[in-house]
């Protein structure tokens, strides 16, 4: 069957403010919104249930923020990435910022997330030393053996980096930097738990998403 798009746009975007309480799916659904209210020539599937052409890189958490989220869009119809960029900000939804916009080629595989890197501010009074002194046993284990959704797997090989951020005053601030890789996923709240912190007591912003690069050896 003929692909029914002609053009392929690279969105990057941050979800702040209201927009930290849209789940996954309802943000699928937003930015399909935001695009058809742009007039932008969003290509859809063939079939009897049409769905959008698009893809969201890495699934952000209910309430966690982020300044550099990413979706390719396809499109039936070719448009100027800065005409696409000026028509689609005024739609945005309260909280979606549209930071870039671009083409990419469409020969490039899908998103493909690697890695993401957190900034967790700690929002109640915290004992830096003794703080200081978990962060360096989670680091230091060869494994940290964890639960989720009923299955056990070990935390320790998805943290790429983890350290405390160099603040005089409070509050204290970890940046956190995770594997994203299929099976390999590791989440900034269950760092929080292994350290001995209610998620719910930190504000967890995304500040960098690492993609996979494409291939260029052909």
């Amino acid at each position: 069957m003929k692909a029914n798009y002609v053009q392929r746009l690279r969105i990057e975007f941050s979800k702040d403010g209201p927009a930290r309480f849209i789940g996954h799916l309802d943000l699928a659904r937003t930015l399909e919104r935001m695009i058809n209210r742009a007039q932008i020539p969003l290509a859809y599937t063939q079939g009897y249930n049409p769905r959008p052409r698009m893809q969201l890189a890495s699934a952000l958490p209910l309430g966690f923020t982020s300044d550099c989220e990413v979706a390719d869009i396809w499109l039936l119809d070719r448009i100027d990435p800065e005409a696409s960029r000026r028509a689609l900000a005024p739609k945005s939804a309260p909280g979606v910022e549209i930071r870039n916009l671009y083409e990419i080629e469409l020969k490039q595989p899908a998103l493909q997330p690697e890695e993401a890197t957190y900034l967790v501010t700690l929002l109640d009074p915290v004992d830096g030393q003794a703080l200081a002194e978990k962060v360096n046993q989670l680091l230091t284990a060869k494994q940290l053996p964890r639960e989720r959704r009923g299955k056990d797997y070990d935390l320790r090989p998805l943290i790429l980096d983890l350290k405390i951020m160099d603040r005089i005053e409070s509050p204290i601030q970890l940046l956190v930097r995770l594997s994203l890789l299929p099976g390999k996923t590791g989440r900034p709240d269950e760092i929080l738990a292994a350290l001995g912190f209610d998620p719910v007591a930190a504000k967890i912003h995304r500040t960098e998403l690492v993609l996979k690069q494409p291939d260029t050896s052909d």
